[in-house]
């Protein structure tokens, strides 16, 4: 049965500076083992949360072109959200790079309406599945945690991804959320967070952390320090349990609209 090795990076990012949290995230990178299959890092992590700000990249920017450099020397898949320009607004954009150079995205659906997130960033319009070593990927950012119909498991994911700037004001949210969406989806559910405050004065305290399909914490970073965190997801006992415990069975049909 298949296993999947994960490196989760959490740490402060640097306001605004893309070529600091670059080069910051390439030397966390290039300490990280090579049996690392899967590195993950936090929501707009070249940047930090500046969505009213001048800072979003082109399609194929500097950020992805960096993801890509990387995933190929690390030999691993590397993910995390970035701000993409889309018109005269954003997208904050999960991508999901390949280490042969092959790109996938999922665009943030959930949009922070008291940040007033919604007048800068354009919201996704679909959900996504990306699978490596046998292992069905769902990706979200940040607010998506909140909103469990749309990653309301059809038994068509094992592992749920969230990568956020998710304020430490909120922190009881996040962690009790993580421990809820993997119980109630009979998944893996992994929460990769930042540390230290933005340029908006916002802090953010960790609650990088991974979360089995009953919701035991598997592995937690420390509050308030940058760590890169290291699991390896099992995929066997996610299939016994889900055989001895088939709630998935009972589930209620829906459809999601855009």
């Amino acid at each position: 049965m298949s296993t999947l090795t994960i490196a989760l990076i959490q740490t402060s990012l640097n306001w605004l500076d893309k070529d600091a949290n670059l080069t910051h995230f390439s030397n966390k990178v290039a300490n990280i083992d090579k049996s690392v299959e899967l590195i993950l890092l936090p929501e707009t992590f070249a940047t930090g949360f500046a969505i009213n700000l001048d800072c979003a990249e082109p399609e194929n920017g500097t950020v992805l072109n960096w993801m890509i450099t990387t995933a190929n020397s690390a030999n691993a898949v590397i993910a995390g959200s970035v701000l993409v320009q889309q018109g005269d607004k954003k997208a904050n954009r999960f991508y999901w790079v390949w280490p042969n150079g092959k790109v996938k995205y999922y665009d943030k659906r959930h949009l922070f309406c008291l940040g007033k997130e919604g007048d800068f960033v354009k919201a996704g319009e679909r959900r996504e599945v990306f699978t490596l070593n046998g292992f069905r990927i769902l990706p979200q950012v940040c607010y998506d945690l909140r909103f469990g119909v749309f990653q309301r498991s059809r038994n068509d994911y094992d592992v749920m991804v969230n990568v956020a700037n998710w304020p430490a004001a909120r922190r009881k949210v996040w962690d009790t959320l993580l421990m809820a969406r993997a119980m109630e989806n009979q998944c893996y559910v992994i929460g990769v967070n930042r540390v230290g405050d933005d340029g908006n004065g916002v802090a953010h305290n960790g609650g990088t952390a991974v979360y089995d399909f009953k919701g035991d914490t598997l592995a937690q970073a420390k509050d308030n320090e940058s760590s890169v965190l290291i699991t390896t997801l099992d995929k066997e006992p996610l299939e016994r349990f889900k055989q001895s415990f088939p709630a998935h069975l009972d589930a209620d049909g829906f459809s999601l609209q855009g």
